[in-house]
């Protein structure tokens, strides 16, 4: 096992060598994935008799590897900004001739912010579901799988190799489809599960394809070889890897059109919703067009498409958030619009890169505080989810209600949340560099605030329409503590942006990994701010008007149009089932019928002729003397007339 200092991206500046003292300290890299990975192993290995401690030592293994990253953060940070980079080679995972593949560790800036993310949000997630989790009686195999997922998304994080991310990539969706569908005796979570995981192989295929296109054009799969070469492929590679990448990026990060998927998942347990489907999972497509950078930034086509994509996601999501009634789904719609922007950043170049990381940060507290806010609503109200049996909750669940209400403030962008440093930086480039983004991620903030507003309103305000015998009650220390933490770093996590931080800021930090660049200010820079926010508190006022004046309806209305179309999630299943299914299901039908009634009908058909052929020939075939000896005097009889005949 060797530690060594490598390059970072093409054009930025090279480390040459890690001080031996910090050697050490690097030598542990691999512990941030063994932790979880081996918990994941004895939970799932040790049968029933891990029930009662099971769940103990899941958030202990998570927890070991945030303080491990902790004290991996602090050794990066006493290098140089060029020194911060540091690659551990563990064994060869493969050789093929002179093909060969090491599974080796990428720690530098960009994956460090990953991995504190990962282990920090995520022992507090694992945390709150201790609590959560209680009365489950498979919570044992439950925290499994959390480690599972854990290992798996540190070890995509951190591969050196597309290959060996790409083990993570498909660890990920396993384990996502088992915490999906973790409750399958539901008949609606067994197919949500198989539902995420159908789509997300969609997406598969797009990364083992640019896997394969990357070792065509480079003869290797190595990602900071790859991305180095960008500058030496021809725009026809480039586009392909660059193609191929988003659409595996589209499948695990729930964006147009593999977006189908997220809404259902909210199937799972709520823990699975903060962890998988709002801090670390769907932000993997967007580490990936990141990490890929140096391909989008040489392929136009490609870089254009992740805008696009990340545009009309970040509208799609917004728009079927304004009409859901089921809190979790709501909150789902919010994430894939989330992930919307981020994409629509990393699609920007190197003027975008770091605000996507930094949004994804920022979104990684508070949606996560979102999420498990809902889920202590669900623990309150009997396992509710309709926001319109809520209402009136803010009293008896008081410290709930003060940390969502952080969540609501940080998303919409309200200074001086989290989300107001991040969210508006991205709406910011975009207006810099193209003005069609920058006017619909200008949209998408206000849509935002009428939704979350909505959510707000529903759930914590106006009257009560509790259920009968349902009574509200403030959640356990346990779940509350999580939402607190998650609360403050939702309150202070834009100061990532100050260059006081450690690294010195976010820009600093990721610069040598990312690159950044300024861009040419369309608007002054102090009118960005109002005018976002200006949008924004249009959008809560909207939402006031239509929700806040009047009592919230049990059923219910009609609705416009475009209302009922987002009830139906904008018709996205619709049009997978009229363009994909039904041609599929027609297809296999039409190739069952031709195999069975031509290619088999065919083998069939000469098969019955040749044993039609042999019955009838069995029936000279009689055994007996006297039948021979005829056939023997008919046969000389013929002969000997045509003898005649021919003599004649």
């Amino acid at each position: 096992m060797t530690t060594t200092s490598v390059p970072v991206l093409a054009g930025a500046v090279l480390s040459e060598q890690v001080p031996v003292a910090a050697e050490g300290v690097f030598s542990l890299i691999w512990l941030l994935i063994a932790f979880p990975l081996a918990g994941a192993a004895v939970l799932l290995l040790v049968g029933r008799r891990g029930d009662s401690w099971g769940h103990v030592l899941g958030t202990l293994t998570v927890l070991s590897s945030f303080i491990v990253a902790t004290f991996l953060f602090v050794s990066v940070v006493g290098l140089g900004p060029e020194e911060r980079a540091v690659q551990q080679t563990l064994y060869e995972f493969l050789a093929v001739g002179g093909y060969t593949v090491q599974v080796g560790l990428l720690l530098d800036q960009l994956s460090m912010a990953f991995v504190l993310l990962i282990t920090g949000v995520g022992t507090l997630i694992f945390v709150y579901s201790m609590g959560y989790m209680q009365h489950d009686e498979r919570r044992r195999r439950f925290f499994g799988y959390l480690n599972l997922f854990v290992a798996s998304m540190l070890l995509l994080v951190l591969a050196s190799d597309y290959l060996i991310l790409y083990v993570g990539w498909e660890g990920v969706g396993l384990a996502s489809y088992l915490l999906i569908g973790f409750w399958q005796h539901k008949p609606s979570a067994a197919t949500a599960a198989k539902k995420a995981f159908v789509v997300n192989r969609v997406g598969d295929v797009g990364m083992s394809l640019a896997i394969m296109v990357s070792f065509a054009a480079v003869g290797t799969s190595e990602i900071l070889a790859v991305t180095g070469a960008a500058d030496r492929m021809s725009t026809q590679w480039l586009t392909a890897i660059g193609l191929l990448l988003l659409l595996a990026a589209c499948g695990k990060s729930a964006q147009v059109p593999l977006q189908s998927w997220l809404l259902d998942a909210m199937e799972g347990p709520t823990p699975v919703s903060a962890l998988i489907h709002a801090a670390t999972m769907v932000t993997a497509g967007v580490y990936l067009v990141v990490r890929s950078g140096p391909i989008y930034e040489a392929a136009p086509v490609a870089r254009n498409a992740v805008i696009v994509v990340g545009t009309v996601t970040l509208l799609f999501g917004a728009i079927i958030g304004t009409a859901k009634d089921d809190i979790k789904k709501a909150l789902a719609a919010s994430t894939m619009s989330q992930i919307g922007y981020m994409m629509l950043a990393a699609g920007l170049g190197p003027v975008g890169y770091v605000f996507a990381i930094f949004h994804l940060l920022a979104h990684g507290f508070f949606k996560a505080n979102l999420f498990l806010g809902s889920g202590s609503v669900m623990h309150a109200m009997d396992d509710e989810v309709d926001m319109r049996h809520y209402g009136a909750l803010r009293r008896v669940m008081p410290w709930t209600f003060v940390t969502f209400t952080v969540g609501y403030l940080a998303i919409l962008g309200v200074p001086p949340f989290s989300g107001f440093w991040s969210k508006d930086k991205i709406i910011e480039v975009a207006f810099d560099t193209s003005t069609v983004a920058g006017v619909a991620a200008l949209l998408g903030a206000g849509v935002t605030a009428f939704y979350m507003t909505r959510v707000m309103l529903m759930t914590w305000f106006s009257d009560k329409r509790w259920r009968e015998g349902a009574h509200p009650h403030e959640s356990p220390p346990i779940m509350v503590g999580p939402l607190v933490a998650l609360a403050f770093l939702s309150l202070v996590g834009g100061a990532m942006e100050l260059k006081g931080m450690p690294g010195g800021g976010i820009e600093a930090w990721l610069d040598p990994v990312t690159g950044y660049r300024e861009t040419e200010h369309l608007l002054p820079t102090a009118l960005y701010p109002v005018i976002t926010l200006t949008v924004v508190a249009i959008g809560a006022v909207g939402a006031w008007l239509v929700f806040g004046r009047e009592p919230v309806p049990v059923v219910p209305p009609v609705g416009s149009p475009l209302t009922r179309a987002a009830r139906r999630d904008l018709y996205g299943d619709a049009f997978n089932e009229a363009v994909f299914m039904r041609p599929g299901q027609y297809l296999t039908r039409t190739l069952v019928y031709l195999d069975g009634r031509g290619i088999d009908g065919a083998v069939n058909g000469v098969a019955a002729g040749i044993g039609g052929l042999s019955a009838r020939g069995r029936r000279v075939q009689t055994g007996f003397v006297r039948s021979y000896a005829l056939a023997m005097l008919g046969g000389a009889v013929f002969v000997v007339a045509a003898l005649l005949l021919v003599r004649i």
